[in-house]
């Protein structure tokens, strides 16, 4: 592999190129987490916030990023997803299921994207973010999130794409939903 130029390096992403190709890459963390937690009752637990790069609020599964501080350095992927979760929905998942790591944008960023199927989830916590984070909470039943995510979209929202991954890894297909 040839080396890597620094174009141009800022406190969360930096700007490099190699064989000629430019890309993004965050200079303060190894990969991202995102969970699709199951809350009883067949609920399926969203959180919304307001994202700079697209300026507009964005309804997502639970997320974060691997060993972006210090005092997580070393984390597992699981371990990271726990406390994401906790950190931004106030829940904790009795099991933590990796389903699947894919590359986040292949021609963009060598970022791995690890999504996980959380269940048996217990409110603990506020949730909400941390620092400056706003995040909004949702629970939505998992037999009404498509009609809910196409309302929230009517409503000036964007959707990421990694919830319905996550839906069709863990098994839920449109209307026949095949989670246990």
């Amino acid at each position: 592999m040839n080396p890597t130029r620094t174009i141009a390096e800022g406190r969360y992403l930096g700007l490099y190129e190699r064989d000629g190709w430019e890309f993004t890459e965050r200079p303060n963390a190894e990969g991202v987490v995102g969970i699709l937690a199951l809350a009883p009752g067949n609920e399926l637990v969203l959180v919304e916030q307001f994202r700079r790069p697209v300026q507009a609020p964005v309804i997502e599964i639970p997320a974060g990023l691997v060993g972006d501080e210090e005092g997580h350095l070393g984390e597992s992927l699981a371990g990271t997803a726990r406390r994401e979760l906790l950190e931004e929905t106030g829940y904790e998942a009795q099991s933590m299921e990796l389903l699947l790591s894919t590359p986040t944008s292949a021609g963009m960023t060598p970022e791995i994207t690890h999504l996980f199927l959380g269940r048996g989830l217990q409110k603990i916590g506020p949730g909400g973010g941390i620092g400056d984070e706003n995040i909004r909470v949702h629970h939505v039943a998992l037999a009404e999130v498509r009609s809910w995510l196409q309302s929230r979209q009517e409503a000036g929202a964007l959707v990421d794409s990694k919830i319905h991954a996550a839906l069709w890894l863990a098994g839920c297909f449109d209307d026949n939903l095949l989670l246990p």
